[in-house]
């Protein structure tokens, strides 16, 4: 059995440094782990919150009043042009590591600090790519603790969205297909040497902050607004990136929460654009 802790930290497992302590902390590292905690969450009546790498969520300051189950199903296996995770697999990794055998499908993953799993959750994206591209089937386990192969088609992907928001469960690994490729290395080292070039690479943060606009892009509206830099108690508008809100001095969530807040109620008044967030927020009292 899994060691349960009470009262974890949770700003400690966070790309952004931010939350309270959670009620009950559970580590798994293998698939049968993930069923067994979720089967017991079951029986306990208790809600529950999957958390890969810990980054695209911000944590309520006072804490997760839920059992939070630290994702690290971190396998990877090989078969020719497929490559099976565990959705605790560094999804960076996974897209440095299939450039440099020459396989392409996967370098914008590099530089992005999340798992495989939070990138199939969120069909994360960059560089003109998303995760749904090369994706081919997802290991899901259920909320009674069934593991299921789901295939592609029969989930549904758009942007920075997927089936998997509307259902209770826990993604445990995704297969992806690539395609031989000799320039992939090239191009996964062009994409990484601007990440850190245009994006705040050594700060805390959550990611970007806000969904891109049809047409436009967020952090540009946000630089035109005359917002880069500007802070609300330790949560600053990075002066690299826009789109960024970093921790620079402590930040709570109300920090960042009332700084999104700001942020969206300028553009609002100044272009008429409604900036939708991106990074999920995660209350205290949560449940699916």
């Amino acid at each position: 059995m899994v060691e349960w802790n009470e009262n974890r930290s949770i700003g400690e497992l966070t790309t952004f440094g931010i939350g309270g302590p959670a009620r009950w902390a559970v580590e798994v590292s293998t698939i049968e782990e993930m069923q067994q905690t979720i089967q017991l969450c079951n029986q306990k009546q208790l809600s529950f919150f999957i958390l890969g790498k810990g980054s695209n969520c911000l944590f309520d300051d006072k804490g997760l009043n839920a059992v939070l189950i630290i994702n690290k199903i971190d396998f990877l296996e090989i078969n020719e042009n497929t490559f099976h995770a565990g959705a605790g697999y560094s999804f960076s990794r996974l897209g440095t590591l299939t450039a440099r055998k020459g396989w392409k499908g996967l370098e914008f993953a590099s530089g992005i600090p999340g798992s495989v799993g939070g990138a199939v959750f969120m069909n994360a994206g960059a560089n003109g790519a998303e995760t749904c591209n090369t994706l081919v089937s997802v290991d899901f386990v259920n909320a009674e603790g069934t593991l299921k192969t789901l295939e592609k088609a029969e989930l549904v992907f758009s942007y920075r969205h997927s089936s998997f928001h509307e259902m209770k469960g826990a993604i445990v690994g995704a297969t992806f297909a690539l395609k031989p490729c000799t320039e992939a290395r090239k191009r996964q080292f062009e994409i990484i040497d601007y990440r850190k070039k245009t994006q705040p690479y050594g700060d805390k943060s959550a990611g970007c902050i806000f969904r891109n606009p049809t047409g436009n892009h967020a952090g540009a509206l946000i630089e035109k607004a005359g917002l880069k830099g500007f802070s609300v108690g330790g949560a600053t508008v990075s002066p690299v990136h826009a789109n960024f809100i970093v921790n620079q001095e402590g930040a709570t969530a109300s920090n960042v929460l009332e700084l999104i807040r700001m942020i969206q109620q300028k553009i609002k008044e100044e272009t008429g654009v409604e900036l939708e967030n991106e990074v999920r927020y995660i209350p205290y009292d949560w449940s699916l």
